[in-house]
């Protein structure tokens, strides 16, 4: 691994302008001094922001790049990952980061607000009572995927016009992540982030795809995950 942030960043993400990788570099001190005063991140993890945070975030990016001139939800942002990042590396794309937790999301206002995102706008709600349409969701340790499908799906019209199709976009990992996969069979699709970044925090995580046009009854045949 390159010996700073920078480095890593437009080696792993060599999509991301540098403009954006500017940006992209204040989030360690903006987090730092927001996590002393909220604990939004764990004590021992704020060290970590940027290779377990940041660029777990950008991993979306990098398996299923975000069509400029659309819409994402991040359902369920908490400190604001992955919305804060994402919106930070694709500009042409309309952010919404949503909590129920109201001093979250007036944190993570603050932080886009001091970034000058223009793409990010915030709103303390839950989820399941959101209303509105949405040509992406994103998420990143919500619920059960199959739970986070049934709040999410009356959020995600099918798209016309697009490079690839809409829907939602899930981080996900853990021993038991292929039983959270079954219900859905062969209409999702999974990418392995270890094959984006070669560390063992990545063993085990994945992307995980739910297309808008999948039907809210799947089959019972599992996706296996590799």
């Amino acid at each position: 691994m390159p010996n700073n942030y920078r480095e890593e960043i437009e080696q792993l993400f060599p999509w991301i302008s540098p403009i954006c990788v500017d940006l992209l570099l204040q989030l360690p001190a903006l987090y730092t001094d927001w996590n002393a005063k909220i604990n939004l991140i764990s004590r021992k993890d704020i060290d970590a922001l940027m290779p377990h945070h940041v660029y777990h975030s950008l991993c979306i990016g990098a398996c299923y790049p975000l069509a400029p001139g659309t819409t994402a939800l991040d359902f369920g942002t908490g400190g604001g990952f992955p919305g804060i990042p994402l919106a930070i590396a694709f500009p042409d794309v309309q952010f919404l980061l949503i909590d129920s937790v109201g001093k979250k999301v007036r944190v993570v206002e603050d932080i886009a607000k001091q970034l000058g995102l223009t793409n990010v706008t915030t709103q303390q709600v839950r989820g399941e009572e959101l209303k509105g349409q949405y040509t992406y969701v994103v998420s990143r340790a919500v619920a059960d995927l199959s739970q986070l499908w049934r709040w999410v799906r009356p959020l995600l019209p099918p798209a016309d016009n697009l490079p690839q199709p809409n829907g939602l976009l899930a981080l996900k990992g853990g021993d038991f992540l292929h039983r959270e996969l079954a219900p859905f069979g062969k209409r999702i699709q999974t990418w392995p982030l270890r094959q984006i970044i070669d560390s063992d925090y990545y063993d085990e995580k994945f992307l995980v795809f739910v297309p808008a046009a999948a039907e809210r009854t799947w089959g019972h045949r599992s996706r296996k995950v590799r």
